[in-house]
């Protein structure tokens, strides 16, 4: 084991230190409840009722997504068709949802997964990975390219190393509210934004090394694996 390279203080010392860190700590949980009020007043876009979602109970409309409650919450899943498996990142993600479709119902939201990939192929990697939240398909709609987690484009290299793909993906959370069978995007939100739903990420930033991804290559998150691959 490497040797101590840290400053070494009393028990004294650092409940005073720490108490000043409380001080910054309580102004940053302030400012993030005024900013998640402002999440809040964000103006709504009415959504076009066109989309139909390939699900394990049938084919349904954006508004059925939200299982008769009014609020539905959107995990953008980078799986596209002809895809071998889920995106690795997105998966890192989605060992975190677990225990969404206990609790958040009771506060009359709904989660749902979605990609463009086959909804055979979504069961089937949902069975590999051992999840149970809902996930369902949208890939006879343009729905992913409408709210701009999914793009047109000529073949590329999603990530370094990988085979060429048609298009590029994206990750994305969405917000929905519905009254009645009108629906409305309140939210949307990509990349360092998607942290909230990522419980690993909190927990690595609170112990001495944090996450350590500064001399990861060829990109910060190429340690990240799923997690029946590590």
């Amino acid at each position: 084991m490497a040797e101590v390279n840290h400053k070494v203080v009393s028990r004294e010392e650092w409940q005073g230190v720490r108490a000043e860190l409380l001080k910054k700590e309580k102004e940053l949980t302030k400012a993030h409840d005024a900013l998640s009020a402002e999440v809040r007043k964000l103006p709504w876009v009415k959504m076009d009722d066109k989309y139909v979602f390939h699900t394990v109970d049938g084919d349904k409309s954006l508004a059925e997504l939200f299982d008769g409650r009014s609020q539905l919450l959107v995990y953008h899943f980078m799986f596209a068709p002809g895809w071998k498996a889920g995106c690795p990142s997105c998966s890192f993600w989605a060992d975190n949802f677990g225990g969404f479709r206990f609790h958040l119902p009771h506060r009359d939201v709904t989660f749902k997964a979605i990609s463009r990939a086959s909804l055979e192929d979504i069961q089937a990697y949902r069975k590999r990975m051992g999840w149970e939240f809902d996930w369902v398909s949208s890939a006879d709609s343009e729905f992913n390219f409408d709210v701009g987690t999914s793009s047109k484009l000529p073949p590329a290299k999603q990530y370094p190393g990988e085979e060429f793909r048609e298009g590029v993906e994206s990750p994305g959370l969405s917000a929905f509210y519905r009254n009645g069978n009108t629906v409305y995007h309140t939210y949307f939100s990509t990349n360092r934004g998607l942290e909230a739903l990522n419980a690993v990420y909190g927990a690595l930033d609170l112990v001495p090394k944090g996450r350590d991804e500064a001399n990861v290559k060829p990109w910060p998150m190429a340690w990240v694996r799923r997690h029946d691959d590590y």
